[in-house]
Parts: structure tokens; sequence; C-alpha cells
């Protein structure tokens, strides 16, 4: 099968390769998915760039990657299954992110094949496309876990998303939104119209006005652009407050 190859930390253009390679063969418990689209997200750059270094020491290998396909995400079609394998029959369409262990290493989707446990897919809706489902599975999944399972979303609460407007963003206010609260989004001027049609109850352009300094406390922050000091973005939370 042919697959972007990746033997050393770089720069993109010098780094990474179009190959002819074996094709995988699912285990016990996976399935072997013929990839139709998968997706480019920041942490495809750091796993990449091997940058920031301790990024390598948190398992994406110290000198060079351990896993030499990039790609984290991916929609296809099961070609075949593995032993075991109950959750998915030859011929499903699927999407996910095909790691559990490390978002910030390789995990081999940039690829014609790739064999996944089962149990990282889900069946793609019959209303998204190939190209839309792998555009989902890593973005989804941060907003997911941070408002979810870390801020604990309630309904009532006030929310703010800096970077409302990005990958992540765009799911953390929906999600924000699905859990009851109030959400603010802050982003740039182009990206408001989008957040308010995404369901923000209230935008910010970022500038135009600082969050930090509007004197507005919120229940929770969840600052995807990350630029700011915690001194300063503790002036937006409310006591308690995340």
């Amino acid at each position: 099968m042919r697959a972007i190859v990746q033997q050393e930390y770089g720069p993109y253009r010098e780094v990474l390769h179009l190959r002819e390679i074996p094709q995988p063969v699912p285990g016990p418990g996976q399935v072997l998915v013929q990839v139709r689209a998968t997706s480019v997200h920041a942490d495809i750059w750091h796993a990449v760039t091997g940058l920031p270094y301790v990024l390598r020491l948190m398992g994406s290998g110290l000198k060079a990657p351990k896993q030499q396909i990039p790609g984290t995400d991916l929609a296809g079609v099961v070609d075949q299954i593995g032993a075991g394998t109950t959750r998915f029959a030859a011929g499903d369409r699927v999407f996910g992110e095909i790691t559990s262990r490390n978002q910030w290493g390789n995990a081999g989707t940039f690829a014609q094949f790739a064999a996944v446990d089962q149990n990282l897919l889900a069946p793609i809706p019959a209303d998204l496309s190939f190209e839309q489902a792998a555009a989902v599975p890593a973005a989804a999944l941060i907003a997911l876990v941070n408002l979810r399972d870390q801020g604990r979303v309630r309904t009532g609460q006030r929310v703010l998303v800096n970077g409302a407007g990005g990958a992540v963003g765009v799911w953390a206010v929906q999600l924000a939104k699905t859990f009851g609260a109030q959400v603010t989004a802050a982003d740039a001027p182009a990206k408001l119209d989008l957040l308010r049609d995404l369901g923000a109850d209230h935008v910010i352009d970022y500038t135009q006005q600082d969050f930090t300094r509007m004197g507005l406390r919120y229940d929770l922050v969840f600052d995807i652009v990350s630029q700011a000091s915690f001194s300063r973005v503790r002036r937006a939370l409310e006591p308690e407050g995340t």
C-alpha cells in the first residue's frame, strides 16, 4: 500500500515521503480500515517536528518517531475484521481517533489502510461525508474531555471559550450549549457570525476587547489560545471558577 512515511523529526517538506510499504493485518479485536479521509491538525505538526521536545519523552520517540506513519484521525470503510471482532463488519463506514495513548505521536492514518482496535471506532452518521467525519475526532475529543470530564459544565453556568472559532473551539461552543451553559465566544471578527450560528449567546471580538479586562466573570474559562497568563485569566473567573 501507499503511505506517508516519516523516519526522522524535522520540517514536513523534508521528512515526509510517499512510500510503498506492506499492508497491515488486523489482529484480534481489530479491523482493517480502508482510509478514505484523514485530518491534519496542530498535534500532527508537533509529532512531525518533534517539538516541543517533552512530547518525545511522552512516548512519541526520543530520536525518531516510533510509529513512522503520521496521523491520528481517520474515516473509511472496514475492509477486513480480525479474530474476535464483533462491533463491525466488512463494508461498514467508520471513523475515529485511533490512538488511546498519546495524541502528540504518530498513529498511522496517513496511509491507504490502517489496522485499528474496534473500540476506538464508531459508525459514521449517514449524513456525514468521509471528509467531514475525519475532521471530528481529535478536535471534538479535546473539547469534550475539557468541558465534560475536567470542567464538569452544568446547566446555568457561564462559560467563556477563548479561541472559539478554531477546530477545538467550534466543538466547545456547541458542547457547552448542549450541557446547558450560557456561552460567550471570543475570536476574530470574521468568525463571530459563525459562532452565533453555532449557538453562542455572546461574542467578543478579541481585536477590540480583552476578556480579562471587561469586568465580567465566568464559571469556566476554556482558554484554547492560552496566550494570557493565569493571573490575567483569573480576573475573569468567579471565586470558585475553573
